[in-house]
């Protein structure tokens, strides 16, 4: 027989022969979950008569009509941090008020429900024992803040009225006959206080009753992986052989949540009762990336996020903005200038409107104002209309009062008119949102039920498994909440560590009373660091508890390696090519084909650190402009170096890049900069002129035009020179001219040139100060080569030729089409 049905015959045998009446007696259960099994036992115990009232302290103190007083403690995350910054500022600590608050809630928290179980004139005796056992033993001078904090919270509390306070007043017990509390395996002090209110009405029984243990199985896992999947195949195992429900233990929401993941496939029915935090879902989510979007110093990739977020922003405008925003390489969207934007009439619009969006969410202003205007640009984006058809989204509107008399309920409080910037606001959205539980819609007579293990007490589970059983998830003797010394703890009444791992290893003994038991635990984490099992656990081994066999079916799986693609191209006429585009046909034709055919370009990350990339392109501005004004202005009256020095500077302020990140490549700088102006006076001395620099140029071979920029053309006394700058390192630069005819570049950009007196060569400009000319031994013979290939290889292409994946050497381990090709799956 089971705890609630032992326990009902003991309250129908106490209810006669107290003579009682059933409908005025009230039972007080343990948690909420306990109810409808306690009413629905009762029906079948006692199918005719009256029935008790089975409440827990919350659902029963919420009965009555109850509102905090303006400064009273509340339990409500974003009321209380309000709360918490005025008092924090009536103590002389308003400079550290946006830093303390949370610490400050959470420290009231922990004592609210002690204050509460003391009756009301009571309080301010047991505030004064509290402070004084606290505060002696954070008198230190290094824990001022700490005692500062613990002083505020124990007067916050004591000074409060709780919901609960309607059962202790004066007459409240009148109308029950019978009060008769079940104690779970967690001592509450409020039902103590209750108790002895009650006198001769009230009784204590605990919930937990004496039974023999069910059958537990051991799973011992390598990995979080093979955890998960264990426990995955423990739960369908025991739903395919009529073990319902099945209580799946939350000790980790991560590794409850990939178990989740693991069964939604198979289509059970659940009821997830512990939820997980409402921050990480979807619509939190959206709104976080619009307040992170709104700050003055947004990352251009937070804004692009926020605005895919925007219904009433067409995807295509986003994306159109997005290319040309990362092809101008703008990381800070306070940095993009309108003509980043092109000719687009549309991105221009774009940008006023999100200029609007985030003007009207930047100036400091009290939490109503905020509300509203953070309300009124949700509504402007499409993304309320959105949150409105969401459970989670409407759960988020709730938490962070967006709807009109939520908002209108903060305003009436005094510390609500406090003046908070966007930072601050941002942190108490982020601090409400972190403290809110989403629990999905309930599946109707659920299958799997989702819960922590210690509220498996008085329910009828067929089967418990339960996840997570290492020595870190599941210790022993857990961590007491808060950093209170045990002296404290025993002077407020806190639960002391020794009774905190008695609790819980009361709540253990109640789990695996369950008929069938799979405990399962990891043996190494993340970082292939080993773990053991929690001590719990190893009990268990000790007194014969064996490994059960891997509950997960193998299944023979035939092998299907993918081949390796050979598309053909013959509806994608390439009419333009480039030296990069035929570089990567030549390394392999299939890449060419996803990325320059079909345009699947990887798009460029914007939040990187700067790099030789960033060095190098802002080396080709900074000589493309020197040597240009050399040309047009001629020799500067104070000398080559100062005017290398002035561009180089100039170029620098238009990265836009913070300050300090381009450091490295500045220490560097005198050095390249005077390499660069010995090596320019000897090639000045052979005779060679800077003609241009970075110009465009396109020629017609057969059907296709050749197409690039050519880094800088020189006039020498015997023709013309081709010079391509490389910033990579100088024994790369060489290598390049190992094998010359098998080089592209230089020929390629040969190819652009109608001349037949030409010579091209690599300038290896390195941040450490060494300039290296690399010439090319024969540039006319393999511009000659190139074009013939070029033809060739464009002409079997139009022909139907495939367009094979090579997946060879280098070319693969930094290719953007390596997905797609499937390499990695190649017979």
């Amino acid at each position: 027989m089971d705890a609630i049905a032992q326990t009902h015959q003991r309250l129908a045998l106490l209810i006669a022969d107290r003579r009682a009446h059933a409908a005025r007696t009230v039972v007080v259960l343990p948690f909420a979950q306990l109810i409808a099994v306690a009413r629905r036992e009762w029906s079948r115990v006692r199918p005719t008569g009256f029935a008790p009232r089975f409440e827990t302290l919350r659902n029963w103190a919420g009965a009555g009509a109850f509102e905090p007083g303006e400064l009273d403690f509340a339990f409500d995350r974003g009321r209380d941090l309000l709360t918490a910054r005025s008092l924090l500022g009536s103590a002389g600590l308003e400079a550290r008020a946006e830093a303390l608050a949370p610490m400050l809630v959470d420290t009231a928290q922990q004592l609210a429900g002690l204050a509460a179980a003391v009756l009301p004139g009571r309080r301010a005796a047991w505030a004064a024992q509290a402070r004084a056992a606290v505060l002696q033993d954070l008198a230190g001078q290094p824990l001022q803040l700490e005692a500062a904090v613990a002083h505020v919270a124990i007067e916050w509390v004591a000074a409060s009225a709780y919901e609960t306070d309607a059962l202790l007043a004066p007459g409240a017990l009148d109308e029950v006959d019978l009060l008769v509390v079940l104690q779970g395996v967690q001592p509450e002090p409020l039902l103590e206080t209750l108790l002895d209110v009650a006198g001769d009405k009230g009784v204590a029984w605990p919930l937990a009753v004496a039974a023999p243990r069910g059958r537990v199985a051991l799973h011992p896992a390598r990995d979080a992986a093979e955890e998960a999947e264990r426990a995955a195949a423990c739960v369908l195992r025991h739903v395919a052989e009529g073990r319902v429900p099945v209580a799946l233990a939350a000790t980790d929401r991560v590794l409850t949540r990939r178990i989740a993941a693991l069964l939604a496939p198979a289509g059970l029915r659940m009821r997830d009762e512990q939820g997980w935090k409402l921050s990480t879902t979807r619509s939190a989510a959206s709104v976080m990336a619009l307040l992170r979007s709104a700050a003055w110093d947004a990352a251009t990739d937070d804004v692009l996020d926020w605005l895919k977020h925007a219904p009433a922003v067409a995807p295509g405008t986003v994306l159109g903005l997005e290319r040309r925003v990362r092809r101008a390489g703008v990381r800070e969207w306070r940095s993009l200038r309108e003509d980043d934007c092109g000719e687009s009439a549309a991105l221009r619009e774009l940008l006023v409107r999100v200029s609007g969006w985030r003007e009207s969410m930047s100036s400091g202003r009290p939490l109503a104002q905020w509300l509203s205007a953070l309300r009124e640009v949700l509504q402007a984006t499409g993304q309320l209309a959105k949150l409105r058809i969401d459970d989670a989204g409407m759960q988020v509107l709730d938490a962070l009062r967006l709807g009109a008399a939520a908002e209108d309920d903060l305003a009436r409080l005094s510390q609500a008119g406090r003046r908070l910037s966007a930072g601050e606001f941002r942190s108490w959205v982020d601090e409400v949102l972190e403290a809110e539980s989403f629990r999905p819609p309930a599946a109707p007579d659920a299958q799997v039920v989702v819960l922590p293990f210690t509220q498996t007490l008085g329910r009828p589970f067929a089967a418990l498994v339960l996840p997570g059983c290492d020595e870190r998830r599941l210790p022993a003797s857990p961590d007491p909440a808060g950093a209170w010394t045990p002296q404290q703890r025993r002077a407020l009444g806190l639960p002391s560590r020794e009774k905190i791992e008695a609790a819980q290893r009361a709540a253990w003994e109640q789990a695996l009373q369950v008929p069938h038991v799979d405990v399962l635990w990891r043996q190494s984490d993340e970082r292939g660091e080993p773990l053991l099992a929690s001590p719990l656990v190893q009990l268990l081994r000790l007194e014969g508890a064996e490994d059960a066999g891997d509950a997960r079916e193998l299944r023979n799986v035939d092998p299907a390696p993918v081949a390796r693609p050979q598309p053909q191209a013959t509806v994608l006429p390439v009419d333009t090519i480039s030296a990069s585009a035929y570089e990567d046909l030549r390394r392999c034709p299939y890449r060419f084909f996803a990325i320059r055919q079909l345009g699947l370009k990887e798009a460029e990350e914007l939040d990187t650190e700067v790099d030789k990339r960033d060095f190098g392109n802002w080396v080709h501005k900074v000589l493309r402009r020197f040597h240009e004004q050399l040309r047009d202005a001629g020799e500067p009256a104070d000398g080559r170096a100062a005017l290398l020095d002035r561009v180089a500077a100039d170029e620098l302020s238009r990265l836009r890049v913070e300050e300090g990140e381009f450091l490295p490549f500045q220490a560097g700088w005198p050095g390249v900069r005077d390499a660069y102006l010995a090596w320019l006076a000897k090639h000045e001395a052979k005779g060679a002129r800077f003609v241009e620099a970075e110009s465009e140029h396109r020629v017609a071979l057969g059907d296709v035009a050749l197409f690039g920029y050519i880094d800088r053309i020189d006039a020498l006394p015997q023709g013309r020179l081709v010079i391509d700058y490389k910033t990579e390192g100088e024994t790369a630069t060489k290598d390049r001219m190992k094998d010359p005819i098998e080089d592209t570049q230089l020929a390629f950009y040969a190819a652009l040139l109608d001349a037949d007196d030409l010579s091209a060569a690599y300038l290896n400009v390195g941040e450490r100060g060494r300039i290296t000319e690399v010439a090319h031994p024969s540039i006319a013979g393999a511009r000659e080569l190139l074009r013939e290939g070029i033809a060739t290889e464009l002409a079997r292409i139009a022909s139907g030729a495939a367009l094979p994946a090579l997946g060879e050497g280098a070319a693969c381990e930094f290719c953007g089409a390596r997905g797609l090709c499937r390499k990695d799956s190649w017979s």
